[in-house]
């Protein structure tokens, strides 16, 4: 258990404001002794007294306080004059538990008694919204599963947008890179975090795993809302929502807020605060990370400018990777799952001429991505245990992978795990169920649904 100096009885929501003439949002929450203020510039020019908008505001307030709470995980958030109905507490409440289950794990702390306290909003009728259909806004992160996404919903009739989340007066170029190469327009949201959280061990806050990608949905929706879109599009897939470990019987998941459960969720708590005009869901939900791969495999624009390594993403510029570091657990995921798709020769491009499944040095790396034994499931946004296992089988059946020594290592080992595995092409059919509105629905899914 952390030291009881570390946790505060109360974290509080103190308020949210809005600068109109710089186009800013501000977020500010207390703990202890601490004020936190988290801001957001969208830009000047926009409709900031619609009601609307101020409802897609709230939420964005509502979600990202969760960076500070961690700063001591107090056992009570106190909303204090933001009131909030039955359906946002119980979101609240789930978005904090499970969205921090990693952090609460790797700090031996148990979120589950947290109590919400504040007032009460009887439920009313949304903020009236009503945009034009077939205007998505897609938040894009520079990855294969954002790029499928984007490739997707690029033409005609969708009218679509990306929308990218940066640090103000930087960029990643891990993610202009490959957003200039969709030549679709871009909404830029620029974010400051407290500059308190930098000061984490001389503070002696709590640190840790938080849900991001919940705070980029809810400042996508905001920039949607102002935009006149009508849909905040992610790309998360089917495994996003298997749990990571299980710890005491809880499920602990990396991705929480990338999986079916925030999607769903959030989604509720938008609808009520914004009507069903307007919709946040994932295009990739009944899709396994294989799929994601061969379809990014036959976008071969893109195969020089994506990347995924979380090197390229370093808050400090100075310390940021201009190519794929090549032996960290995402850097071995992404060469696993692109392996049966993409040529060997095309893919140790990609690595820079150091492919991740041409080094002995890392069958330890894949072994956990395959539950080898070698040990847990990394903490790290990467497919299931079975899609990982299909993609060894899958990769080694190519014949310019023939020889590849660690490969077939793999192979040989997965097999002897699981018999199953050498008949893994299910993986390549939707799966599951998805909240995708009808105006978006791919035809392969309109056709499964009949």
């Amino acid at each position: 258990m952390p030291p009881p100096d570390q946790r505060t009885d109360r974290f509080r929501y103190v308020g949210s404001a809005v600068d109109p003439d710089r186009g800013e949002v501000r977020c500010t929450y207390a703990t202890g002794e601490h004020t936190f203020t988290e801001t957001f510039t969208f830009g000047p020019g926009r409709r900031w007294d619609d009601p609307a908008v101020e409802a897609a505001v709230r939420l964005l307030f509502l979600v990202t306080g969760v960076s500070y709470y961690k700063t001591t995980a107090a056992p009570v958030i106190d909303l204090g004059e933001t009131a909030t109905t039955a359906d946002e507490r119980t979101f609240l409440h789930d978005f904090y538990v499970h969205g921090l289950g990693e952090f609460a794990y790797r700090n031996g702390i148990d979120l589950r008694d947290l109590r919400i306290e504040g007032p009460d909003a009887s439920p009313g009728p949304p903020a009236p919204y009503d945009p034009a259909a077939g205007r998505p806004l897609i938040p894009f992160g520079g990855g294969i599963d954002s790029i499928v996404t984007v490739d997707a919903l690029r033409e005609p009739p969708h009218q679509a947008t990306l929308c990218i989340v940066h640090p103000p007066g930087d960029s990643f170029a891990a993610i202009e890179d490959a957003a200039a190469v969709t030549g679709l327009p871009i909404v830029r949201v620029a974010r400051q975090l407290s500059p308190l959280v930098r000061r984490s061990a001389e503070l002696g806050f709590l640190n840790g795993h938080v849900p991001v990608t919940a705070i980029i949905s809810a400042a996508a929706l905001v920039a949607a809302v102002l935009g006149g879109h009508d849909a905040v599009v992610l790309s998360n897939e089917w495994s996003a929502s298997a749990p990571t470990l299980v710890h005491d019987g809880v499920p602990i998941n990396h991705q929480w807020s990338k999986g079916a459960s925030f999607e769903q969720r959030f989604s509720q708590v938008v609808h009520g605060a914004l009507g069903p005009r307007v919709d946040v869901f994932s295009y990739l939900r009944p899709r396994s990370e294989l799929w994601v791969a061969e379809q990014f495999a036959r976008l071969p624009a893109f195969h020089g400018v994506f990347r995924s390594c979380n090197r390229a993403f370093h808050q400090d510029p100075a310390q940021r990777l201009d190519h794929w570091c090549g032996v960290c657990d995402k850097c071995c995921f992404i060469d696993l799952i692109l392996a049966p798709f993409m040529s060997a020769a095309a893919l140790n491009a990609v690595f820079g001429g150091a492919e991740p499944l041409k080094d002995p040095a890392l069958e330890d790396r894949f072994a956990t991505l395959l539950d080898l034994g070698a040990g847990d499931k990394p903490f790290e946004c990467v497919g299931d245990t079975g899609e990982c296992r299909a993609a060894v089988i899958l990769a080694a059946e190519r014949a310019d992978r023939a020889g590849t020594a660690l490969l077939d290592k793999l192979r040989s080992a997965v097999v002897a795990a699981d018999a199953t595995s050498s008949a893994p092409r299910h993986l390549l059919d939707p799966m599951g169920s998805h909240s995708i509105p009808d105006r978006y629905v791919p035809a392969d899914l309109l056709v499964r649904a009949r």
